[in-house]
């Protein structure tokens, strides 16, 4: 099951929020400051120790003070123009955030739009790479059976909706 939803990541009932996080783990501004404000300084001390992701793998923590079992920090690529790559990386996110809560047992995730902010990735394109990556994942495999794509602002959640009922009609 897919959803689309308009809000704070962070206030959902799921067991995995991905985070768009910087390649350092440091927190930073957008989502990747909100997760990092509402579960509190000992998510930053876990990142710390992590030492770093680079962009398209994941690394996972404990939420600490926000109410799911696990946050997914993810690095989506810069965009600078499409042919470096980009597109690639951007689907590694989805992938490896899907793949590892399949390992972990995990019923729900939530992704924000990641790249979108001030990576600068066209939101269009970086819709089609997520309910693309999350589709052929739900397709071969019924864990986790709940995504969520949690949008900041209407605008966003409706090109969600969008890529969602073109890909119903293929």
């Amino acid at each position: 099951m897919i959803e689309v939803h308009v809000g704070d990541i962070t206030r959902l009932q799921v067991d995995v929020i991905v985070n768009a996080a910087n390649q350092h783990l440091q927190g930073g501004g957008g989502v990747d400051g909100a997760i990092h404000r509402a579960a509190g300084p000992r998510l930053l001390e876990a990142c710390r120790g992590i030492g770093g992701c680079p962009a398209g793998e994941v690394r996972a923590t404990p939420a600490f003070d926000i109410p799911v079992k696990r946050i997914y920090h993810t690095v989506g690529p810069v965009w600078r123009g499409g042919s470096l790559g980009e597109p690639e990386l951007l689907a590694s996110c989805y992938r490896h955030c899907l793949t590892l809560a399949r390992r972990e047992h995990m019923r729900s995730i939530a992704f924000p739009a990641i790249s979108c902010g001030i990576y600068d990735y066209p939101p269009e394109q970086a819709v089609e790479i997520a309910v693309e990556q999350v589709q052929e994942h739900l397709d071969r495999d019924s864990q986790p059976r709940q995504v969520i794509f949690c949008c900041f602002d209407e605008a966003m959640a409706e090109l969600y909706r969008l890529q969602l009922e073109a890909c119903v009609r293929r």
